[in-house]
């Protein structure tokens, strides 16, 4: 879609992906996308999936500059998967400090109490909730990505494919990505450009931080999902079955 343009499905494309059983993950299940503010064709296009739940990551800010245009019947939900312990991203200074500052987004999905929290949360309504469902950030590949990978790696899914899927972030949205590259060069110029750049994209050191710090607080995404996200074992088993069965 040209106005949500970061909209995909958490299956992937086709058949959808394959676990490491060789089931398919089942396409029209979860949704993932960027902020809705979509244009009259795609919001269109997203009543007719006939979404049950939106769920909606951002910040106070980020609805206020930015709100969505709710598909027709679908519950509005707030997950806002941020921390306050982030520094601004106003003070960075060289493009490996806005790296870092990525790097740092996703290792704070797994340290913050605060966003495990609403994480759970979140995979509590997607299980527990019935029909197709659409989670969404402001561009749709950090904190909408973080979540993907967590229900892909639910699924079976490897990790080879994971990050194939996270990394698609910088194909659907090149164009916008492009458009603010050339916003930031004229009022800030190519340095202050390139000092931005890591923020406008996705990076396998990003997902790399995310699940490192995963592996070394909590060894497995089992008990990551357990004991970091407060999931039960029930809860666990409806989202398999979701995506898998």
């Amino acid at each position: 879609m040209e106005s949500v343009d970061n909209f995909r499905d958490v299956a992937g494309i086709g058949a959808g992906y394959s676990n490491n059983l060789g089931l398919r993950v089942n396409r029209g299940v979860f949704y993932r996308s960027n902020a809705l503010a979509s244009n009259d064709a795609d919001a269109t296009t997203l009543d007719q999936l006939g979404l049950s739940a939106v769920y909606d990551l951002r910040t106070d800010g980020e609805i206020a500059s930015k709100p969505d245009r709710v598909p027709a019947g679908a519950r509005y939900t707030r997950h806002p998967l941020t921390s306050g312990q982030m520094p601004s991203s106003s003070s960075l200074e060289s493009a490996e400090q806005s790296r870092e500052f990525m790097r740092n987004m996703n290792r704070q999905f797994v340290t913050d109490p605060e966003v495990r929290a609403e994480l759970g949360a979140l995979l509590t309504d997607l299980a527990e909730s019935d029909g197709p469902q659409l989670f969404h950030c402001t561009a749709g590949k950090d904190r909408a990505g973080w979540t993907a990978a967590i229900l892909l790696s639910i699924a079976g899914v490897n990790r080879e494919t994971i990050y194939a899927d996270y990394l698609l972030s910088n194909t659907y949205s090149a164009k916008s990505i492009e458009a603010t590259r050339i916003l930031v060069t004229e009022h800030r110029g190519p340095e202050g450009a390139a000092i931005i750049e890591p923020l406008l994209v996705v990076d396998p050191s990003y997902l790399d931080a995310g699940f490192d710090q995963l592996e070394a607080d909590y060894d497995t995404i089992n008990n990551y999902l357990l004991t970091g996200l407060g999931l039960s074992p029930q809860t666990i088993a409806i989202l398999v079955a979701k995506l898998v069965g």
